[in-house]
């Protein structure tokens, strides 16, 4: 296996550092560590490079907060100077990783995303009669930094750029020598790089027919119910002994022409409908800025912005129906009743 050459002296380039800053400043020009850090670029910068370079650069300082979409997480944001480090390195080390992965693994890639996902799923229950869904317990902080170190050494040869992505891997723990902190794009990117032999097991030992990963939600399709048992049994072995982590239970194995609930979406071989969460969320949504608009947060303008945000998460799906019952309904009505 040929390993990338990629080295610290790559990420240090003043041009990628550059680009990185501005990257990692895309759509918080405004925040107040950001305009500090862009008064003296160029001596920020300068320090930035000569840190990286002497293996001395401060990490692991980040801010922790709670989202609660579309489920409870625990977010470590890292703070905006070692974003920029985050940038820097995955201009380098991120192209390297992704061309490990299969095409048919649509996180965190260019040209895929979540609905890329959906869409082949849906291809694949069109042609499939069965399929088998699983997804990882407690994925990011599962991933064991034994394992993601040595796969990482499997693709770069410089010791200097692994000790700096050891450093970035051990700074965070959610159990000893286990985890990855939720929020920074190193932990995106490596987490969807290391379950990569998971992908290449399906697909070149176990031949399964069509397979879709999006992170730690994989799916597989067959044409017998007990090939993809067959299946299920060599991904728990490989996931236990070979990257250290456990497949949730319950285990979802159905009938392509029954549907198959992924990414937010219920794919039928014919149609693409709305989850209960995604019409959960989307009512969830609608009220806060109407709320907001209520009570004099926002204008109208900037209250229509949002519906149309809000409702542009619907329009992939055949939902023209349950989309024109909302429309109709009388804006407003709720939150002004509740003042």
């Amino acid at each position: 296996m040929k390993r990338s050459p990629v080295g610290l002296t790559e990420v240090a380039d003043w041009h990628n550092l550059a680009a990185a800053f501005h990257r990692a400043a895309y759509g918080k020009r405004a925040r107040p560590d950001v305009q500090r850090f862009a008064a003296n670029l160029d001596g920020e910068l300068a320090r930035l490079r000569a840190e990286i370079l002497d293996g001395r650069i401060a990490l692991g300082h980040t801010r922790t907060f709670r989202i609660f979409d579309p489920k409870p997480r625990t977010i470590h944001a890292p703070c905006f100077r070692e974003r920029v480090l985050h940038h820097a390195i995955m201009a380098h080390v991120g192209p390297v990783l992704d061309r490990t992965l299969v095409d048919d693994t649509y996180a965190c890639r260019t040209g895929k995303g979540a609905l890329a996902a959906v869409h082949r799923a849906q291809q694949h229950t069109r042609r499939w009669p069965w399929w088998c869904k699983i997804d990882i317990r407690a994925y990011f902080a599962s991933i064991d930094h034994d394992v993601l170190k040595e796969q990482l050494a499997r693709r770069f040869k410089d010791p200097a750029l692994l000790a700096l992505l050891g450093r970035i891997i051990d700074a965070h723990h959610a159990t000893p020598g286990k985890g990855l902190p939720i929020g920074a794009l190193t932990s995106q990117q490596f987490a969807n790089f290391y379950l990569g032999g998971l992908d290449r097991l399906l697909l070149e030992i176990c031949r399964v027919h069509g397979f879709v990963r999006y992170m730690d939600d994989l799916v597989w399709w067959g044409d017998r119910h007990g090939q993809l048992r067959e299946a299920l049994a060599a991904v728990r072995v490989f996931a236990g002994e070979q990257l250290r982590l456990e497949v949730k239970e319950p285990i979802l194995l159905g009938r392509s022409s029954q549907g198959l609930a992924f990414c937010g979406y219920r794919i039928l071989p014919g149609r693409l409908l709305l989850s209960r969460r995604r019409r959960r969320r989307y009512g969830q949504l609608r009220r806060a800025w109407e709320h907001a608009f209520a009570v004099g947060r926002i204008d109208a303008r900037t209250l229509q912005a949002g519906y149309s945000s809000v409702l542009a998460g619907t329009l992939h799906a055949d939902a023209t129906t349950w989309r024109r019952n909302q429309l109709a309904r009388v804006p407003l009505a709720e939150p002004l009743a509740a003042l």
